[in-house]
């Protein structure tokens, strides 16, 4: 099995007019889809020929409360921030320069060894990384585990274990595999309903 990228991140926004702004206008990712009705928008920005980030429209949705990216908090959290590559160091420093004059703050440029980025925040408060890869450090050819205390499922290497989960033993029949019409706005309703 082998995957081709992320085909979207699913964001939420309560000002889609905002979105847009940021995501094509600012940023440069073309509007690619939206659909919706009264109380429910979903829109997808192309993030490059193969994966894209969309948002759902929410009214009385809140931006999420900033905190620094990496900075460790307690409680319920679903993941720190999205980083996008990009092709050069020109690139990142040219999109620093547009965030900085359209009002968002960014960082200092970061040295991680394998990629250097900045970071910033989205209108809706998503924290957001843009990194280019250094070259030479093709972690993808050459994984790096360098933590002093690896975990012990960490300690097994880079490739997929085989035999850490059951194997499937009742695969849906080709009969059933159907493909149902949907826009997302119920299809959690009619999941939940199983």
């Amino acid at each position: 099995m082998k995957f081709k990228g992320i085909n979207h991140l699913a964001m939420v926004t309560s000002d889609m007019e905002a979105t847009i702004r940021f995501w094509r206008d600012l940023i440069g990712m073309r509007l690619i889809n939206g659909f919706g009705e009264a109380g429910f928008r979903h829109y997808f920005f192309e993030i490059d020929e193969k994966n894209s980030l969309a948002f759902f429209e929410w009214d009385g949705a809140q931006p999420v409360e900033r905190k620094l990216h990496g900075r460790p908090v307690s409680g319920q959290i679903a993941f720190d921030h999205i980083a996008f590559g990009m092709n050069s160091a020109e690139e990142v420093w040219q999109l620093k320069d547009k965030l900085e004059a359209a009002g968002f703050p960014c960082s200092d440029m970061i040295d991680h060894g394998f990629i250097h980025s900045i970071y910033s925040f989205d209108p809706n408060g998503i924290p957001i990384e843009f990194c280019y890869e250094v070259e030479g450090q093709d972690i993808r050819k050459h994984p790096v585990l360098q933590d002093a205390q690896l975990s012990p499922a960490a300690q097994e290497g880079a490739e997929p274990q085989p035999g850490k989960w059951p194997e499937v033993s009742n695969p849906t029949p080709k009969t059933e595999q159907l493909v149902k019409e949907g826009d997302s706005s119920g299809f959690f309703t009619r999941w939940e309903e199983r």
